[in-house]
Order: structure tokens, then sequence, then C-alpha cells
């Protein structure tokens, strides 16, 4: 929603300023211009970056779009999910576990919570670590490490692509440039011809370099922002299971394990300890 009204007003702002001043609109539709840079930006996308960033590239941008996909509720799910385990582990050791760690999607407990049950990604992070402990590994350092270093990977998967839009916005300043001294090439060819016809070719090159960086600065640029800000958005999720899973590990009860997870998470999505209170005390009897 935000970058559509963004996107409205950088819009409304530069051509309404512009006609304000006098300036002609029809002057500015150099289509030809527009298909030199964005397809040379295009073009370089798919030179710089792996298949796996490119695929993920137009999905990317619906996300971006949407924004984050958690949302408070979403978040209050999953404090309680951790809480319902916790407990069951706490009351019943963590063998009581292991059918849903094992099949998570044929899990009771689980399927109590859909917005977490379907989220493979999600549903993996958690049980993969719930295994490792009924296995017997509880260390909490060495688990802290290697989440560090799963969540680190996951981030720097994500961010490749928002890097790699932030790569795109860098260089259609310079393709627009490029336009424009194409532009004036043409324009050479027709020195011969009158001012009003020459004036009209100059204005057409100029163009180029007006829409290299209004495109990158006004539309490109702040897109690959916002999938950054995304991403890291969205990392919390993680972040709130590592935090509960090693509250834990070092043996606290399941209320201060799912304290410890709500902590993680950024106030604009935080739920409040009283709300994370009633939620878990509604939840139904499991075991």
């Amino acid at each position: 929603m935000f970058v559509i009204v963004g996107s409205v007003v950088v819009f409304a702002c530069v051509l309404g300023g512009y006609a304000a001043m006098g300036g002609k609109l029809y002057v500015l539709w150099q289509p030809f211009e527009a298909v030199i840079i964005v397809g040379a930006a295009i073009g370089a996308f798919i030179i710089g970056n792996p298949k796996s960033v490119i695929g993920k590239a137009a999905g990317a941008m619906g996300h971006a779009l949407k924004g984050p996909k958690y949302s408070k509720d979403d978040y209050l799910e999953l404090l309680s999910l951790m809480y319902a385990i916790f407990k069951l582990a706490k009351s019943k050791g963590m063998l009581a576990l292991e059918s849903h760690i094992e099949n998570p999607e044929e899990s009771d407990i689980l399927a109590q919570f859909p917005t977490f049950h379907s989220d493979h990604h999600a549903v993996t992070f958690l049980c993969d670590y719930l295994r490792m402990i009924s296995l017997g590994t509880e260390n909490a350092m060495e688990i802290e490490n290697l989440m560090d270093e799963e969540l680190e990977t996951h981030h720097h998967e994500h961010h490749q692509v928002a890097g790699a839009v932030q790569a795109m916005a860098d260089a259609l300043p310079a393709l627009g440039i490029v336009a424009a001294v194409l532009g004036v090439i043409k324009t050479m060819g027709s020195i011969t011809e009158p001012p009003e016809i020459l004036g009209k070719l100059i204005g057409g090159a100029l163009v180029g370099t007006f829409l290299g960086v209004f495109v990158a600065y006004g539309f490109v640029g702040p897109l690959a922002t916002t999938l950054g800000a995304t991403y890291d958005a969205e990392g919390k999720y993680y972040q709130c299971m590592k935090a509960g899973i090693l509250a834990y590990l070092g043996g606290h009860a399941p209320a201060v394990c799912v304290e410890f997870a709500r902590k993680a998470l950024l106030s604009d999505v935080r739920p409040s300890f009283y709300e994370v209170e009633e939620a878990v005390n509604a939840l139904p009897a499991i075991g």
C-alpha cells in the first residue's frame, strides 16, 4: 500500500511540477529512450546475477508491495505455540514431542496454529532444533551458534535480491546518459535541420538522462530499500523462535521462555505481556 501511495506522490510531484512550470508533458513521451534504459538495466541485471536471484526477483516485487507477511496476530500465535510446546516438554519430557517433530504435517498441536503450520520454512526451523534437543544436544552456546549461522545464510539469500535491485538502481542514471548520448548522436545527423526540429531532437535526447535518474531514485532505489526492510522484519519471526528455544535450554519456565521470545520482536508487531498471557490461558489442554 505505502509503495503504491509513494509512487503516486513521486509521479504527481515531478510531472505535476513540470506541467505547472509550463512544460509540455508530451515532450517526455520518448518510448525508445525508455526501451534503451530499462532494457539495458534488465539485461545487466541478468548478466550480473545467478539464476537463483533472477528467479526470486519477480516475486520480490510483489513482496515489496505487500510488506512483511507476519502481523501482530501471527506473532501472538507463534508465542502461543511455543508456550504449548515448552509446557508439554517440561511436563512430559522431550520424547512427548517426538511425533510432532517427526511428522509436523500430522501434528494435532501444530494444526491448532494454522498460520505457523502452513509456513514450511518456519515449521522446519522449529522442528529441526527441537529434534536436536530431543537427541541430547543441550549446549545452549552450540545451538545458538548454529542458529546464527542458519539465520545469517537465510538473511544473505534474501538480501542478495535486495542488493541486486539496488545495483540496478545505481546503474540506471548512467544508462540514462547512454540513451541521452545516443539521442545527441541522432541529433548531430540532423544538424542541417531548422532550430525548431533540432530543439525537439535535443529535448528528446535529454529525456534519457531525466528518465534514468527519475526511475533510479524515484522507484527502483526505494524499492530495494523496502525489500531490505521487509526481509529484516520477517527475520524477526525466526529470531523470536531462537530466543524462546535458547530460554528453554536455559531451564526457564514456559511463560518465561515466551517472554524472552516476545522481547525479540519489533515494537509495532510485539504483543503486550497481558495479550500473550490471555492467549496462552485460552489454549486447550495439550498432552
